[in-house]
């Protein structure tokens, strides 16, 4: 055995305990043990080839210090780790060098591991996942399956960003506004529009259930709004315009059916399917034009308020179908096809936007609701911007003078009868596109075989709810999907990884993988001709990334399950996670997408519970020692390993614990580390001595003196309550202050500084568990409980008085916690300089304030 270290040696003690952990598995969580459960989940990281920031050992501190508390509470804790290990960075670096995606991704990860594992991280990793291992794509793939079967997966060819650096389609999100123009968010590379055959799963059809589940959830309000927001509900009508001259209607939905009347033009989308149909001979040029300077905007860029107006009339008109008035159909970026039909009615009087376009293109403007002379006009009385508020109708026909709510009702009732509209919820919620045209992703356990064959496959292997067909080289082909023994499908080898120029997936030149034989009653497949099997070609596109990080949360619960993606008892024993800590940059996206799969898994009654975050945490962000962002360009980047180095794992998990509030952003400050590692010695010193041994104040007292008693016990309530609250900055200020009392004495108790040790310990484990050994105990401290506090203890016994004469200071005394008023007065006039300050003077009023001043006012 190693000699004991008379200093605070951080660089022999730290992976001393770190290797105790794990060789004892002392955070391993048994499935069924008799004790109350407590789930915690981080938000699992990318294993890029850069390694741990700054950032990630911030959420991950709070939830390991979490764990080890509430393990020392007596609970039966489950907080593990697992790697979100596809991606397009990796497969990036494997076009660039030739290096198999799965070989960068093992190195990645075992540099990942041991940066954790030096922080003093200590998951259960018996139950550690990967995004990328083939017994977690299996359940990737069969969760596909369930979604293909019960129809909410489909293919369309959708217009979506293309990077033809990159190869892949890109999402909204994922595409970057700048002034050369939309460019990948990865690179800055140049995007481009292109309609491709995608995968797209039916998440509107869980909108209103998105929605109302937010209701019960513990998260940040911001995070809640952003995902409403996402969703975008909103109740309206759905208005049919018929085109003049034209077997065609342009349907739009709008949430004012009121302002019907003052509708003096339409717009369309860009890439609206009609835009060809309806478009005169003489217009086509310029609608043509128009339509590919579209095509290189974003969306974000497209519905910007303040952007410059522009459009072009396609050379149609439309019938208002309240009046019969023909107005003109305008083709405008600022509609966009991905959100309600595509079209739009514009009423400029009533709405800024359609205001602006009519300014610019000098279209009529048709008040029909009432200002009350609100309204801002020029002398003529005509609007010189658009009203927005409340009023009645007028300029309505039939329906002027109602008030607006009533009209839309009316209107709305009146064009249902004569099938021209009808009332409806609307989502901005877009189906979502599920298709990456990359190597390194799940495959789509798809076969695509002929209409011909597709009639002789068993319906096991069909969608239950509508055929899945496309267009594949000008043929029509039908998706079977394969049978739970089939899975995992695994990605081929490839002599490349680069996707090809016209944005096809380097799988789609995978030769004899792609071509397949398929046994039309059991799904099995053969790369070879079978009598009676079908032949069909696999699926080419590969999964997001989003799809493996969508329910990772199960698999920790039963990660060795071949049979089964989760055991339901083990799912009941441990339910859903108790506390969900992470970025709040995955506010929308990962966990819309992660709720949208549970919530279609409890339909199927794989999982119990109908939502699978109850209480979401958001971590700040820590900004450079400059008040800036971190970033490599700007050198502000501070590397974990460093600080390790230089201060120990405990000095770096606390002090980014003691920067602020979790949830703050606050900057990096490295001279703020050294407090830090001041208080960890002092906390060294309390226990060990000069030589090296038991410091002779510990256990030299059967009874601390009565104001450490009560820091003491005013410490073991504040940090327990902060603890569970995450308020860990305030809990370490009230350790310092207690560890500064305790310092102040000869004499110690063995209780009061195991006390201290026990508290400290889940956020600097690595010196709470050498000085717990120290102190003789043989096993982990963690094990040994959490300590309570002395309700009767927190109470001071005698208190300080101040004494005032108008105001002003004149002298204190310390009197019973229990004292009176009169006593208080008392005591505060038997003091000789309050006497010789009120001598001779009328007392016109004598002030109190319990426990802390007495104020004698006198003239």
């Amino acid at each position: 055995m190693a000699t004991p270290t008379k200093d605070y040696d951080f660089t022999a003690i730290e992976p001393k305990w770190q290797a105790f952990w794990a060789e004892n598995r002392t955070y391993r969580a048994k499935d069924f043990e008799e004790k109350p459960t407590f789930y915690v989940l981080d938000m699992f990281p990318y294993p890029s080839a850069a390694g741990l920031h700054i950032g990630h050992p911030e959420g991950y501190t709070a939830s390991d210090a979490l764990k080890r508390f509430k393990k020392a509470q007596g609970f039966n804790v489950l907080h593990p780790m697992g790697w979100d290990a596809f991606g397009l960075p990796t497969e990036q670096y494997a076009i660039k060098t030739g290096t198999h995606p799965a070989v960068t991704t093992k190195d990645n990860v075992a540099s990942f591991k041991q940066q954790l594992t030096r922080l003093g991280f200590t998951y259960d990793w018996e139950r550690e996942v990967n995004t990328t291992d083939p017994g977690y794509v299996k359940w990737t793939q069969w969760i596909f399956k369930q979604l293909f079967r019960q129809g909410l997966a489909y293919v369309d060819e959708k217009p979506v960003w293309f990077c033809p650096e990159l190869g892949t389609v890109l999402a909204n999100e994922e595409v970057l506004n700048t002034p050369e123009g939309p460019r990948s968010e990865r690179g800055a590379f140049p995007v481009e529009r292109r309609p491709i055959r995608q995968w797209v799963l039916r998440i509107t059809e869980y909108a209103e259930r998105l929605i109302a589940g937010l209701k019960d959830l513990d998260w940040p309000d911001s995070t809640k709004r952003l995902q409403e927001n996402w969703i975008g509900r909103s109740e309206g009508g759905e208005i049919a315009f018929d085109v003049a001259g034209h077997d065609a209607r342009l349907e739009v939905f709008t949430t004012r059916p009121d302002t019907l009347y003052g509708a003096t033009y339409m717009v369309i989308a860009p890439e609206h399917p009609m835009v060809a149909t309806i478009t005169s001979a003489e217009q086509k040029a310029a609608v043509d034009s128009y339509i590919e300077k579209a095509k290189r905007k974003s969306d974000l860029e497209r519905a910007e308020l303040s952007k410059e107006k522009t459009g072009v009339w396609t050379g149609a008109n439309a019938i208002n179908p309240v009046n019969g008035q023909e107005i003109p159909v305008w083709v405008a970026d600022y509609v966009l096809m991905t959100y309600g039909t595509g079209a739009i009615m514009a009423v400029p009087a009533h709405d800024e936007r359609d205001f602006a376009f009519a300014k610019e293109f000098e279209l009529e403007i048709i008040q029909v609701i009432d200002d009350d002379g609100s309204a801002e006009k020029d002398p003529s009385g005509m609007l010189t911007a658009a009203y927005t508020g409340p009023g009645k109708l007028i300029n309505s026909g039939e329906h002027s003078g109602c008030d607006h709510e009533t009209a839309k009702n009316a209107i709305i009732a009146k064009l249902a009868a004569e099938n021209r509209g009808k009332a409806t919820v609307n989502f901005k919620l877009r189906d979502w596109l599920f298709s990456r045209q990359r190597y390194w992703g799940e495959p789509f356990p798809i076969v695509w075989v002929s209409e011909a064959d597709y009639a002789k496959a068993d319906d096991s292997l069909k969608s239950l709810e509508r055929p899945v067909s496309c267009q594949i080289d000008g043929e029509t082909r039908f998706a079977l999907a394969l049978p739970d023994s089939e899975l995992p499908l695994e990605l081929p080898e490839v002599e490349s990884y680069t996707p090809s120029p016209d944005g096809q997936s380097p799988l789609s030149k995978a030769g004899e993988w792609l071509c397949v034989y398929i046994d039309p009653q059991t799904g099995a497949t053969s790369p070879a001709a079978r009598d009676g099997w079908l032949a069909g070609a696999r699926e080419t596109n590969t999964m997001p990334q989003w799809a493996g990080s969508c329910w990772y949360y199960l698999r920790y619960i039963d990660p060795e399950n071949t049979a089964a993606l989760i055991d339901p008892d083990k799912a009941k024993y441990w339910g859903m996670p108790d506390l969900y800590i992470g970025g709040a940059e995955h506010a929308v996206l990962h966990l819309l997408y992660a709720r949208f799969w549970h919530h279609v898994l409890y339909d199927l009654g794989v999982v119990s519970d109908p939502e699978p975050f109850k209480q979401l945490f958001h971590q700040g962000i820590i900004l450079g020692e400059d008040g800036e962002k971190m970033s490599k360009s700007r050198g502000n980047v501070v590397n974990p390993d460093t600080i390790i180095e230089g201060y120990g794992a405990d000095a770096l998990r606390l002090y980014l614990m003691f920067l602020g509030p979790l949830e703050a952003m606050k900057p990096w400050n490295t001279q703020g580390i050294e407090g830090i590692a001041r208080f960890l010695r002092k906390i060294w010193r309390l226990v060990v001595d000069e030589n090296g041994g038991l410091h002779s104040r510990v256990g030299a007292t059967e009874k601390l003196d009565e104001a450490s008693e009560r820091v003491l016990h005013v410490t073991i309530k504040k940090v327990t309550e902060d603890y569970d609250s995450l308020g860990f900055n305030t809990a370490i200020s009230q350790m310092m202050i207690c560890t500064n009392q305790l310092a102040k004495a000869d004499a110690l108790t063995r209780e009061s500084i195991e006390t201290v040790l026990k508290l400290v310990a889940p956020l600097a484990p690595h010196l709470a568990e050498e000085l717990w050994q120290r102190l003789g105990h043989n096993n982990s401290i963690v094990e040994a409980g959490w300590p309570k506090y002395d309700e009767s203890k927190l109470v001071k016994d005698r208190v300080k008085i101040i004494f005032q004469v108008n105001g002003k200071y004149r002298g204190d005394t310390e009197l019973p916690a229990d004292h009176s008023k009169d006593e208080a007065i008392a005591a505060a006039k038997a003091c000789e300089r309050v006497q010789s300050f009120i001598e001779g003077k009328t007392i016109k009023k004598e002030i109190y304030v319990p426990g802390k001043i007495v104020n004698i006012v006198a003239v």
